[in-house]
């Protein structure tokens, strides 16, 4: 099977099917990207985090998806309230969707050690492109494809519930509530948004001062697609050096690393493998992304941020 040939039927799956369900980005360093799938991370950090990620998926196979992501997300002074704001675009084949996101959080004290419980809503606004006319069509008077999409908007609301203290986290959200029907001419949809529930959690053991373990996983269930899961395994040294692994069930294996710059900068980089047919076609997916966060003069860095 050539490259054309499975990048078109990918292609078939994603935008001419309305009975299948549209799958979210996914990301390898999802411990590190929450605030995309979690609106009640929103100010967990206890800083202003600012984040940027870029996603190559199956390098070297034409139209294959890329992602590029960005967030801002601070604590509101000394209050309960964090608030969060994130811009996602999202490319495959001719598709292009464009995500704005606010997300807003209030977090509760549970205990003296350092335990919290956060709730969040997230509000967004999706504008979808399909450029159909970019495509070699088998029937160029099939109604499906007859005329491009362009800025079809679409907005949404989410939630979700953070638990974490200074070494665990568990959290579970919905970021999308509304199923909505995108590109609906009365004949055929270009694709339908289904509800994505998300399950994540981690812990951080301490093996020895200058060791840490820290494994972490992530869940996600759709309708009209396999449960998705993640289980990831990162070693931190010293404090500043982290490198290990993941495995994306069925689907593919990863090699993490990371580095903490500076104590408001980290920056990362994780390599996918795919484990099925498709790895004889493309060379792998890339993930670099980089982290900043600013402290005021009130509060400095007392320990390493783990999530």
């Amino acid at each position: 099977m050539t490259k054309t040939r499975i990048i078109t039927a990918l292609l078939a799956l994603v935008s001419f099917t309305s009975a299948h369900a549209q799958q979210d980005p996914q990301y390898t360093n999802y411990m590190y990207n929450t605030i995309n799938i979690n609106p009640a991370y929103a100010g967990s950090r206890g800083a202003l985090s600012i984040f940027g990620l870029h996603r190559s998926q199956w390098v070297g196979l034409e139209g294959a998806p890329t992602t590029n992501s960005f967030s801002i997300n601070t604590p509101i002074a000394d209050s309960k309230v964090g608030l969060g704001v994130s811009f996602v675009n999202d490319a495959l084949g001719v598709m292009d969707e464009n995500t704005l996101s606010v997300d807003f959080s209030y977090t509760l004290d549970l205990n003296n050690r350092g335990s919290k419980l956060s709730f969040g809503l997230k509000g967004s606004a999706n504008l979808l492109n399909v450029a159909y006319s970019d495509l070699n069509k088998y029937n160029p008077n099939d109604p499906q494809i007859l005329n491009d999409v362009q800025n079809e908007f679409s907005p949404n609301i989410g939630a979700g519930i953070y638990w974490h203290n200074e070494k665990s986290y568990v959290g579970f959200s919905v970021p999308s509530f509304l199923e909505n029907t995108r590109y609906d001419n009365n004949i055929q949809s270009t694709m339908q948004q289904k509800m994505h529930y998300y399950l994540m959690g981690g812990h951080v053991f301490e093996i020895n001062p200058m060791l840490k373990f820290k494994p972490a996983f992530l869940l996600k269930a759709v309708e009209g697609a396999p449960l998705q899961a993640d289980v990831t395994a990162n070693f931190l040294i010293h404090d500043k050096f982290t490198i290990g692994g993941a495995y994306r069930w069925d689907a593919a294996w990863s090699g993490l690393v990371g580095f903490q710059v500076t104590d408001g900068m980290f920056i990362g980089y994780s390599y996918d493998s795919d484990v099925k047919a498709l790895r004889n076609y493309n060379n792998g997916s890339h993930e670099i992304f980089v982290r900043f966060e600013l402290f005021n003069k009130y509060r400095r860095v007392n320990s390493p941020r783990f999530f």
